[in-house]
């Protein structure tokens, strides 16, 4: 491994570190988290986090194992969901709405493909979110996340670039809606690896940051927008992805290339 690469895996361990020390300063204690798609990448590694913070966390995802399993695309599914944790906690204090829809484009993805993108990404937050309105504890938080493809595309990729704009825009017409009872904001990642993988070369460079991102970059995030140090942001969109959004790209221009 490159000394480069060296550096990379070293800040990795740093960054693992001192998640560990922040998660322990934040006061999540007895404090119920809800967490869609927390079985794997970004939302598990959220999910760890509020754990290590000793909140109570319940996750749902498709993905067998010890948790909630169900789709989010079901109505049935979110109404069953919501019954279970307010039997079980009597109240929600953070929501993060985190479930991956499916990413397929115009020249391929169905009428009924890109209405269940739609149905993961952006109706079943809104659900979600209206079923636990009324038991949404003091300071409760929702975090919402969205991905740089809100902003910017590639081709072939419709139905995940609709439904993550389509949260991204729900989230401040909820911090409207819930003023004074819900701060809701979101989060826009970029390049994450959830393999904590290090990249070396023109992957890495191309970063502003001089790195790919991996999933406690997001988490750290979540739980300091559902900490009472952000008690005054909502209806927020911040962008984590190192950078790459805000770079002028032209062919020709500061390395870059352009080969049809």
């Amino acid at each position: 491994m490159s000394e480069r690469g060296l550096k990379q895996k070293l800040m990795n361990v740093i960054i693992i570190k001192k998640s560990k020390q922040e998660a322990e300063n934040m006061d999540f204690k007895d404090k119920v988290a809800v967490i869609t798609g927390g079985a794997q990448g970004i939302g598990r590694c959220v999910a760890e986090e509020f754990q290590k913070a000793e909140a109570t966390v319940c996750v749902i995802d498709k993905q067998q194992g010890d948790h909630y399993i169900g789709d989010i695309a079901d109505k049935q599914v979110l109404e069953d969901l919501a019954k279970e944790v307010i039997k079980k906690h009597g109240h929600v204090d953070f929501l993060i709405n985190n479930a991956l829809p499916q990413m397929k484009g115009i020249n391929e993805c169905s009428y009924e493909e890109f209405q269940y993108a739609l149905n993961v990404g952006v109706t079943a937050p809104f659900y979600l979110t209206k079923l636990f309105a009324p038991y949404f504890a003091r300071n409760a938080a929702i975090v919402n996340i969205s991905s740089s493809r809100d902003r910017m595309s590639m081709p072939q990729t419709e139905s995940y670039t609709a439904a993550k704009g389509g949260i991204a825009a729900l989230t401040h017409a909820l911090a409207v809606s819930l003023a004074g009872k819900v701060r809701v904001n979101s989060i826009s990642p970029g390049w994450i690896d959830t393999t904590y993988t290090v990249y070396e070369g023109p992957d890495a460079v191309q970063q502003p940051v001089g790195r790919v991102g991996n999933p406690l970059d997001i988490a750290n995030m979540v739980l300091y927008l559902c900490s009472e140090k952000a008690g005054f942001i909502t209806g927020e969109n911040i962008c984590i992805d190192g950078g790459m959004t805000h770079q002028m790209i032209y062919h020709g221009d500061n390395g870059w290339s352009f080969n049809p």
